[in-house]
């Protein structure tokens, strides 16, 4: 490993104070680094006192993209990382940060980069499309997952859900998340979803508020296709959203078709805390844990 792109979002890191309190340690151990930023903030990039490069070009020559923030700025960039085949590693300033690899505390661990002490974990991504009377009308990829869900109306929908050739049922309730094993600890764990090991190569299919007696998801292989069709619309507004990104409306006759994608998130490790020990300290704020 050679060079590293920090990618701050300047929202989290205020005064992108840990991004350069990163960059001098990466720098002291003869790591090159350069600066981008996942998107254009307000105000322009003038305001923080480091020269910002374009993301796209950078891509071409770096090893690693350094995300400070929460989860969603990994979100936003795993897309453009996949494809690229460049690994991510995030620095959580948000929230939770599930997917984060370092605290803010834990910086000092980045020295590990030069040395190669790091693993690599390869993370099962969603291909999203919707058909419209036979074309494809939009197309988008997923990290966690693409909801299918109604508006703010307060109405009941109907999807209907299918695995390949197997219709796993008419849902009725709010909506359905289809989940990789990523996301399986995101909203679809909210809707009642079970927690899927990470790196496994499933999708985990949960009912949003069901409106069944019995409520239940589904984890299913990801070897085939799942689709979601609005059943009844009758002027009820039923959108999709994939990895919490802008709504994109549905119409009667909509096909959502979601696949494993081609391209995988690949996130680096630098330490040896299990997924299940990270959800227990982050779902418990630290209860019971052993330092």
């Amino acid at each position: 490993m050679k060079r590293v792109i920090l990618c701050p979002n300047p929202y989290r890191d205020t005064g992108l104070s840990a991004a350069k309190e990163a960059d001098a340690i990466l720098r002291s151990t003869g790591l090159e680094t350069v600066y981008c930023l996942p998107f254009r903030p307000d105000g322009g990039e003038g305001q923080y006192g480091v020269p910002f490069r374009p993301l796209h070009q950078e891509l071409r020559s770096s090893d690693l993209i350094i995300a400070f923030g929460g989860d969603g700025t990994i979100l936003h960039l795993a897309r453009t990382a996949s494809m690229r085949g460049i690994p991510l590693l995030g620095v959580n300033l948000g929230s939770l940060g599930f997917m984060s690899e370092l605290e803010l505390g834990e910086l000092g661990l980045l020295k590990n980069l030069a040395s190669g002490s790091y693993r690599r974990e390869r993370r099962m991504m969603l291909d999203v499309s919707v058909l419209r009377e036979g074309r494809v009308i939009y197309t988008g990829s997923a990290l966690n997952d693409a909801v299918v869900t109604k508006g703010a109306m307060a109405r009941v929908i109907r999807l209907q859900v299918t695995a390949g050739d197997d219709q796993l049922g008419l849902f009725s309730g709010d909506g359905v998340v289809v989940a990789t094993p990523t996301g399986s600890t995101f909203y679809s764990l909210s809707a009642g979803g079970p927690i899927v090991e990470p790196t496994a190569q499933n999708f985990v299919i949960s009912p949003i508020c069901s409106h069944s007696v019995i409520s239940k998801s589904f984890v299913l292989s990801a070897a085939g296709t799942v689709s979601v069709a609005p059943a009844e619309l009758n002027r009820k507004q039923v959108y999709l959203s994939v990895d919490g990104g802008r709504a994109f409306a549905l119409r009667q006759g909509d096909r959502v078709c979601i696949c494993r994608s081609r391209y995988e998130t690949e996130l680096l490790r630098l330490t040896d805390k299990s997924v299940y020990e990270v959800l227990r300290i982050k779902m418990t704020g630290g209860i019971g844990h052993e330092k």
